[in-house]
């Protein structure tokens, strides 16, 4: 019986990593209906709305987190430094309070 609840559990573990592999974008560089990739402001941008965006994301299929005609790393990086400063991510925030 153990060795089952071992088995399952592995196999749970493995299911729940395999859901957070990274996927291609493939339409990284495409244009979007405003006729240019989305960059780093936009993706800064993006990043310091996203808990208004994630909420609204719940409930409506138009509304997306993330933009994906972007221009690439460029996006990404704003993306994730607006997401530090909303959340209060990054090294300084790691800091011991006295």
């Amino acid at each position: 019986m153990k060795k089952f609840v071992l088995i399952a559990v592995v196999i749970l573990v493995l299911l729940v990593l395999a859901g957070c592999a990274a996927a291609t974008n493939s339409q990284v560089d495409t244009p979007a209906a405003a006729g240019t990739p989305a960059g780093f402001l936009l993706g800064l941008w993006h990043g310091f709305i996203s808990p208004v965006t994630f909420i609204i994301s719940l409930f409506s299929k138009v509304v997306g987190i993330y933009e994906i005609h972007n221009n690439g790393n460029w996006y990404n990086l704003g993306f994730v430094l607006g997401c530090a400063v909303i959340y209060g991510g990054g090294i300084l925030g790691a800091g011991r309070r006295r």
